[in-house]
């Protein structure tokens, strides 16, 4: 008996163990901010159409609610909207007949409640499940996307290539790549404009297009970034965006040529001059204008690539990382790593800046995904 008592106490501690993983108290303040965030969105959404309509209309407080009541329930199907609301009914009328006193003249009274909680329960609990489900494809999906990207290191006679991939949610839109063809490397570095499951979908497309294009024309960056925008304006009603960053490094010489749509300047580390350097150029970002007037404007521009230099592609996402205080990382921290560090090998670069960033964020949670690699020429 002491035995058996003692297994289901253990057991008990495992469940309650189980239970509240996870519950610290940073991860819970956490989490209600982010909670509370997203009904302040609804009800401002909510409420958004009426002052579109009537801006200067001031909506009653119960239309408010009624309106955010209507937001929440049109999220459930009409299945569980119609169980929700029996459920609500039976509440309300459970204490109505109770406060008039009448419940004792209606038969089904004692049975309002245990039928409003039972539901409540089933649709939580079904809720539940369902958000489970989302969340396994979703891992599904981010593993399918990880699969696609490159290798995190790469090497070949003349140069290392090392690369860092983080996503705010469970998919992403960053996008960053490497191709090797017979007259050199491509590498291409990317941000679809929004986040989550559709911008990681576009990422998907992006990516395919680029190898396309690339197996087929041999494109200089600029040419790659003029194919691309052709195929990113060809809906008119897609209103997606995509910053970019090209550089190209040919097989027989010392040197790299790049194009920048409109994506944050890449640093480039020189070994002659121990300095590091923004390699800024004209061009905006594929989807914002017609393929003629990107040309007119897009620059493509070449650099030397000696030994010992680096070249550092990155994504907004690391230079306006937050810490706890609403500091961004910045450039200056991202400058001062290269100039330390730029010259060794570009798993070491990756490595500091990673390390340097999580230093600084702390256990804040990054807003936007966070994207960098690092070419050096050996």
């Amino acid at each position: 008996m002491k035995n058996e008592a003692q297994s289901a106490f253990e057991r008990t501690k495992s469940v309650y163990r189980e239970y509240i993983s996870g519950m610290s108290r940073k991860r819970i303040g956490r989490e209600f901010n982010s909670d509370t965030e997203r009904l302040k969105k609804l009800y401002e959404e909510a409420i958004s159409d009426d002052k579109n309509e009537h801006p200067d209309t001031v909506l009653p407080a119960h239309q408010k609610f009624l309106r955010l009541f209507s937001e929440l329930t049109q999220r459930l199907n009409p299945t569980r909207r119609l169980l929700f609301g029996l459920s609500l009914v039976a509440f309300v009328a459970h204490y109505l007949f109770a406060f008039f006193g009448i419940g004792s003249y209606i038969f089904f009274y004692k049975l309002l409640f245990p039928f409003a909680f039972a539901s409540m329960l089933m649709l939580l609990l079904i809720e539940l499940l369902e958000k489970s489900d989302v969340k396994e494809e979703l891992e599904l999906a981010r593993e399918i996307q990880l699969s696609l990207l490159p290798s995190t290191y790469f090497e070949n006679e003349k140069l290392e290539i090392g690369s860092f991939a983080n996503t705010a949610k469970d998919v992403g839109g960053d996008y960053v790549d490497l191709i090797e063809t017979d007259e050199g490397i491509y590498k291409i570095i990317a941000d679809v404009s929004g986040k989550g499951l559709s911008a990681a979908l576009y990422m998907v497309r992006m990516q395919a297009l680029v190898h396309l294009i690339i197996a087929n024309q041999k494109p200089s960056p600029k040419e790659l970034f003029l194919a691309l925008n052709d195929f990113v304006k060809s809906d008119i009603k897609d209103k997606t965006f995509v910053t970019a960053c090209a550089a190209f490094f040919p097989q027989d010489k010392n040197e790299m040529i790049f194009a920048r749509a409109g994506h944050n300047p890449p640093i480039l580390f020189s070994k002659d001059h121990d300095a590091t350097f923004e390699l800024r150029s004209n061009g905006f970002a594929l989807g914002m204008t017609s393929s003629k007037n990107l040309e007119s404007y897009l620059q493509e521009k070449k650099f030397h690539f000696k030994a010992g230099d680096s070249v550092l592609l990155y994504t907004d996402g690391l230079v306006e990382a937050r810490n706890a205080f609403g500091e961004e990382f910045g450039m200056k921290r991202l400058e001062s790593i290269l100039n330390v560090y730029g010259s060794l090998h570009s798993k070491t670069v990756i490595k500091k800046i990673e390390i340097a960033l999580e230093n600084f964020i702390g256990e804040v949670k990054p807003f936007d995904d966070v994207t960098f690699t690092c070419v050096h020429r050996k």
